[in-house]
């Protein structure tokens, strides 16, 4: 017995305006699409349920197709620097949340990010230990890719003047070859490796407040990476949390990253891509390849502009880089491989070339911002998808133009021409890092408008909202080889929904993000109801 839902506009997403005035769905499938007279005399008897949607508009299930599910209830439940405006405000807030803590206990924050000071700098260590030196404390940027710690978190992680730079990773020095406590890519584990274990019940929980915010933002699932960063037996602690949460308490569609760190640990639990639980999927290895632009550490081929003496830091030696891909390959895995550079999108493609996939998985290339006509030419030859972030470019612009200059940047975040290009794309947050709601990315790849200073940047670049859309449905289904049973209202698809309060394609740009989230249906059960 099943559902007819009905009552409002419904777009298949099959192909741009294609429309269905209801569909029927019986257990967690799509059984049959068309009128509603249609589906009431085929199915008369097999109905047990009617959803009208009472004008509303419903949507295949939006899927962020990179984000980090733990590290976003993280976000909820850490202090929030995302916002700030200065370091004097950080620091205020920073002594706000230390008097609500225990002693010895960690202070933790996620988000910074000096761009948008009004005074751009990083904060020293000796102002967070005016902060305090009875806490230790680690500060997150907003790209994730470096820490700030006060002398008390370096006493514990045992940093000294002798620290050596990790490879793909540098610890900042002042004058004297004093660490300063900002640590940058590789350098934030010496960091993190002494912070106190989490437990598998505190993974739980933080997964658990991660996804009914997701649900309640319209998210039906999120291709997250999360299985190598929580301490001693993370992989098997932090799959058996999602197993905790996902099925027995509540439905979410959650594709899982295997960090190469952790593959072992994949191996020896019998398990490999694909494999995981009924929400839960195993998905690629992992690489990170690169950094990121704010902290200077994406790779490029020529040097930052702000920066003459800088092209980026390599995460890994050309040769181990060689070597964790040939092994995906022996274990027939496809690559999921963080690249935000032209060198380090030009390294990957090669290689991707040079050890070609032939089980029919997908490799991915993540974030593939700087790039130029000849890593345009390689890609399209190339057996690969992109997963692009289209808040970055609300967020990046202006400040990425003083890295790189105008002639690179109108080259860059080029989702358009990817997609004219015929090279695959899916679209996620990459959260906590931007903000996870999906239509605030939806606008971003629509409009191109910067949230810093109201401009837009490289406006041939816009998309269409049918386009943008489907970075989130189709797109997002078809980098994980689901393409024939997710991201469409079709017959044999899954029945997940995002049902909005307002038509998409009908209201005015600037308003998409203003939309309200009216109903999230995960496997043909609502995940959650706007009250």
């Amino acid at each position: 017995m099943g559902t007819l839902w009905y009552g409002g506009t419904i777009y298949s997403m099959e192909k741009e305006n294609e429309i269905h005035e209801a569909v029927y769905t019986n257990q967690g499938r799509i059984i049959a699409t068309g009128t509603y007279n249609e589906l009431i005399e085929n199915f008369s008897e097999k109905i047990k349920s009617f959803e009208n949607l009472n004008g509303k508009t419903m949507y295949p299930g939006f899927v962020d197709s990179h984000l980090h599910i733990v590290g976003h209830g993280e976000k909820l439940k850490h202090l929030d620097l995302s916002q700030m405006k200065s370091a004097e405000e950080v620091l205020y807030s920073l002594c706000q949340r230390a008097k609500e803590l225990g002693e010895g206990e960690w202070l933790i924050g996620e988000g910074w990010n000096e761009n948008q000071w009004d005074n751009p700098r990083i904060i020293h260590h000796t102002e967070l230990d005016q902060v305090s030196t009875v806490h230790p404390i680690m500060l997150t940027r907003i790209c994730r890719h470096a820490v700030l710690a006060n002398s008390t978190a370096m006493k514990l992680a045992g940093i000294s003047v002798n620290t050596p730079d990790p490879q793909g990773g540098k610890v900042v020095r002042d004058t004297q070859e004093q660490p300063v406590g900002y640590f940058l890519d590789t350098a934030q584990e010496l960091i993190k490796q002494a912070l106190p274990d989490i437990s598998q019940q505190k993974l739980a929980e933080l997964i658990n407040m991660s996804i009914d915010h997701l649900l309640s933002l319209g998210l039906v699932g999120g291709h997250s990476e999360d299985l190598a960063y929580y301490g001693h037996d993370s992989f098997k602690k932090t799959l058996t949390a999602y197993k905790m949460v996902l099925a027995t308490k509540k439905k979410f569609r959650a594709h899982l990253l295997v960090h190469h760190e952790v593959l072992d640990d994949m191996i020896a639990a019998n398990l490999t891509y694909g494999q995981g639980g009924t929400f839960v999927h195993l998905g690629a290895m992992k690489i990170f390849s690169d950094g990121a632009l704010g902290g200077r550490t994406a790779w490029l081929n020529d040097v930052y502009s702000d920066d003459k003496t800088n092209k980026g830091i390599p995460i890994h030696s050309q040769k181990y880089l060689e070597h964790l891909i040939r092994r995906a390959r022996n274990l027939g895995l496809p690559i999921a491989v963080h690249a935000i550079g032209d060198k380090a999108i030009q390294t990957i493609v090669k290689l991707i070339q040079k050890y070609p996939l032939n089980n029919g998985r997908r490799d991915r290339i993540i974030h593939a911002q700087i790039v130029n006509e000849h890593i345009i030419k390689e890609l399209k030859k190339t057996n690969v998808a992109l997963d692009i972030q289209p808040s970055f470019v609300t967020s990046d612009f202006p400040w990425v133009i003083d890295r790189i200059k105008e002639k690179r940047a109108e080259q860059s975040y080029a989702w358009k021409t990817f997609l004219e290009a015929g090279i695959p794309c899916a679209a996620g947050s990459d959260a906590p890092i931007e903000d996870v709601n999906p239509l605030v990315g939806i606008k971003a790849a629509v409009l191109r408008k910067s949230s810093i200073d109201g401009e837009i940047y490289n406006k041939k670049q816009q998309l269409s909202v049918y386009n943008a859309i489907s970075l989130y449905t189709k797109g997002s289904a078809y980098i994980i080889n689901k393409e024939t049973e997710r991201g469409m209202i079709a017959p044999g698809y899954v029945a997940d929904f995002t049902i909005l309060d307002q038509d998409l394609f009908k209201i005015n740009k600037e308003e998409i993000d203003q939309v309200n989230v009216v109903k999230t249906v995960v496997d043909g059960d609502i995940m959650y109801e706007k009250k």
